[in-house]
């Protein structure tokens, strides 16, 4: 489903058949080889067209595609189709995704979280109650000494776990290794002096994948149970880190810095709810998913959708909360 402003003299129903052939089979002009496919079949199709309440300029425009034009379990190629060149159309004003959903055949195809909620509180043998986080301030400036020292207080003092910022990662005042190291010494001595199991999660988000693995395999290797990544990272990142946390045994965080550049305008980008969706097929075990109250915007009604989105395993239509397709999440564990 997207929200189109078409520019002013556009019809609608065009807009929306172009945004349809654009992110299919078709192209800025009519091509011979369009002969040698079966076009009609691939080209993805605009079946409804409906002004969207209260404006004068915007309309929903509901699109459908073959599932063949998708590749399997791939994010990055279902992204590249739906969202890759449309959002720069001269004839649009402005284009945002706002839901979409996903065929059980197609959501088959891939992992989904490994752990989910369920068997994190398994883990850390927390029922009955939420799990009780914090995050290490300031996050930037710390040496690693002063960090482990705020992870070993918080932990102590009752938190189940804290967390790395989005933002830290190996700075010159304190690198990776050695805030690892003094986090996870705060982590071992909160567990022994409160008998619980508690955590913290450690931010191996980094340059290449071969330094994220790296960050990874020596957080396990010091018994951390949970690491995190950030979603700036990119989606073929994100799923690469999802499938070796799955190998390992390892509770993957995902944190959604930079989601506003595209899902804070209302008429432009896209919903965060369709990041949740995709991070659900992904196989984060966690993300940031926003929150009514403190420091960032966020309406209550449409995060509460976005928590039903990633907690519940069969969506029914419920517009006040923006979701507007029915969606069978077949047996990926929640987030």
């Amino acid at each position: 489903l997207f929200r189109i402003t078409p520019q002013p003299g556009v019809d609608p129903i065009e807009a929306s058949a172009a945004v349809a052939g654009e992110s299919s089979t078709a192209t800025w002009t009519v091509v011979w080889t369009d002969l040698l496919t079966a076009c009609d079949l691939y080209r993805a199709k605009a079946y409804k067209v409906d002004p969207v309440p209260n404006t004068t300029d915007q309309y929903f425009a509901y699109i459908s595609y073959d599932i063949d034009l998708f590749e399997e379990g791939s994010i990055a190629n279902l992204t590249a189709s739906i969202i890759g060149n449309v959002f720069g159309f001269k004839a649009l004003k402005a284009l945002r995704l706002e839901d979409m959903r996903i065929p059980v055949a197609y959501l088959k195809t891939f992992q989904g979280p490994a752990t989910g909620i369920i068997v994190e509180r398994e883990r850390m043998d927390k029922f009955g109650r939420p799990f009780l986080g914090a995050t290490v301030k300031p996050k930037l400036g710390l040496s690693g000494k002063n960090y482990g020292r705020v992870v070993y207080e918080g932990l102590k003092g009752g938190l189940d776990f804290l967390k790395d910022d989005e933002n830290i990662n190996s700075q010159p005042f304190m690198r990776w290794k050695e805030r690892y190291l003094y986090a996870m010494e705060g982590v071992n001595r909160a567990i022994a002096a409160s008998g619980e199991v508690k955590g913290h999660y450690l931010n191996v988000t980094a340059a290449t994948m071969e330094n994220m693995y790296e960050r990874a395999e020596f957080g396990k290797q010091l018994g951390s149970i949970i690491i995190m990544i950030d979603l700036v990272i990119g989606y073929t990142a994100i799923q690469t880190m999802a499938i070796w946390a799955r190998k390992n045994d390892m509770i993957l965080h995902l944190h959604r810095a930079g989601n506003s550049t595209y899902s804070r305008q209302k008429e432009h980008g896209m919903n965060f709810r369709v990041i949740c969706k995709w991070m659900r097929m992904a196989g984060v075990d966690h993300i940031h998913a926003g929150t009514v109250v403190g420091k960032l915007e966020g309406d209550p009604l449409m995060i509460r959708g976005f928590y039903n989105t990633l907690l519940l395993t069969h969506l029914d239509v419920n517009l006040p909360q923006g979701i507007f397709f029915e969606q069978d999440w077949a047996s990926l564990r929640k987030v």
